[in-house]
């Protein structure tokens, strides 16, 4: 549902959102961005999976890329004021979504549910770098 209300209200992606939201909430503690690394690990992608999401959203100016001053190896991805105003727009309608689809659970299963979700990705990211 959340796909296709984002691709027919925003003409936008789940995958292009969750970078956008990531960058946001990473912003206060990283103001210069993400290392490509670094945001694979917050989506749980490959940095593969990154690398042509991130070139079209820097040609959209939604996000900036610049060269690491401490590494010049790796790269930082931030939003740009421009992303943060597309972020914005989303954000409301996309809480509303999420809140009607959990609407017909109780507060202590979305509880339960989000901590059984945490230590699904805990364990996800743990075992990062065995055979997939």
């Amino acid at each position: 549902r959340v796909r296709s209300r984002l691709r027919q209200d925003f003409d936008t992606t789940l995958p292009r959102f969750d970078m956008l939201a990531q960058l946001d909430a990473a912003s206060a503690e990283a103001p210069l961005g993400l290392t490509m690394g670094e945001l694979s690990r917050r989506l749980m992608v490959t940095n593969g999976n990154l690398t042509g999401l991130t070139e079209r959203l820097v040609q959209e100016g939604l996000v900036r890329r610049k060269i690491s001053a401490k590494d010049r190896r790796q790269q930082r991805v931030a939003l740009t004021s421009q992303g943060k105003r597309a972020l914005t727009a989303m954000v409301a309608d996309h809480k509303r979504w999420i809140d009607e689809m959990f609407s017909g659970l109780r507060e202590d299963d979305v509880l339960k549910l989000y901590q059984l979700v945490g230590r699904l990705k805990a364990s996800v990211l743990s075992s990062d770098g065995e055979a997939s």
